[in-house]
């Protein structure tokens, strides 16, 4: 069984388990009722307690989380891992693995390969990942270990201050044609009418922003640097369609290029704030071999890194 621990700040002396555990550790409420269904699920220096005790300074808290309930069965991958502790887990994906199983796809997933993971090291774990990868995009994945550290670094946590965000990904990108300088594309998406999974730039869709910049390229292709302000489905491949560069090898959104089998698309850097210390956590992820290799080709260097 999983646990958290938290120490009591002489701010929070005299006060609730409930109060220090909502305002000072950033629980969500639905969370905290998970721990009241638990048998001694607060403990106050191995003590029981109830949200409604008090607390003094110093003490430790530990919350027994429940168990979870595994919905994906594992699957015996390779995995790379780029971190992990007890909370998170940054896995490197490799293009050509979806994410998430799907219907009328009995293909090897990243679920099924972090759930054998997790299996492997004594635990039995749900797969939470926190920022969403295409089918055929490389590149680093956090997933949450615990539902308190999903909901600490969700977008939709109410104690996030507006304007920040706790996870930040940098990715790059192989545009066909050349650009040069940098440049932001501020375009609402929307869903293509008549696709479930096509997406367009078009009126009504949701705001979506998107900068990029030029790192090297020639007349065939440019290698870009580019950071996206809001999460869209396929947001950079749509992004840079829209602006008359689509993707190379993006074939729903450009055309069969033949200059790679898959979109040249990469998170190569990713920045968090743990959920448990609050300590920025920076991680990178070397430019995959097949877009290094395009870029050989192309007499251009690998710049990224």
């Amino acid at each position: 069984m999983q646990e958290l621990t938290f120490t009591v700040p002489e701010e929070y002396d005299g006060g609730t388990v409930q109060a220090f555990l909502r305002r000072g550790c950033g629980l969500s409420s639905r969370m905290l009722a998970r721990f009241r269904q638990v048998d001694r699920g607060i403990l106050a220096d191995g003590v029981p307690l109830r949200t409604i005790d008090p607390i003094r300074t110093g003490q430790v808290l530990t919350l027994r989380l429940p168990q979870d309930t595994l919905r994906v069965e594992p699957a015996d991958l390779p995995l790379s891992v780029a971190y992990e502790d007890e909370s998170v887990l940054v896995v490197d994906k490799p293009p050509y693995l979806a994410v998430h199983p799907s219907a009328g796809k009995p293909e090897p997933t990243l679920a099924a390969a972090v759930v054998a993971h997790y299996q492997r090291g004594g635990q039995s774990l749900s797969f939470r990942p926190l920022n969403r990868l295409d089918r055929n995009t490389s590149g680093l994945l956090l997933a949450a270990k615990n539902a308190h550290a999903a909901f600490v670094l969700s977008p939709q946590n109410p104690h996030v201050q507006e304007g920040t965000r706790r996870v930040e990904k940098e990715y790059l990108a192989i545009a066909l044609g050349r650009l040069e300088g940098e440049g932001v594309v501020d375009q609402p998406i929307r869903v293509r009418e008549g696709s479930c999974i096509t997406r367009e730039v078009g009126e009504g869709g949701k705001p979506s922003l998107t900068r990029w910049k030029a790192l090297a390229g020639n007349d065939a292709v440019t290698l870009l640097h580019v950071v996206i302000e809001t999460g869209r489905t396929h947001q950079i491949r749509v992004h840079m369609a829209w602006l008359g560069h689509p993707l190379a090898g993006d074939t729903l959104y450009g055309f069969d290029d033949g200059l790679l089998p898959r979109h040249g698309l990469h998170c190569a850097a990713l920045r968090f704030q743990h959920p448990m210390t609050g300590e920025t956590v920076g991680l990178k992820s070397r430019l995959p071999e097949d877009m290094r290799r395009l870029l050989a080709e192309q007499g251009l260097p690998h710049t990224a890194d």
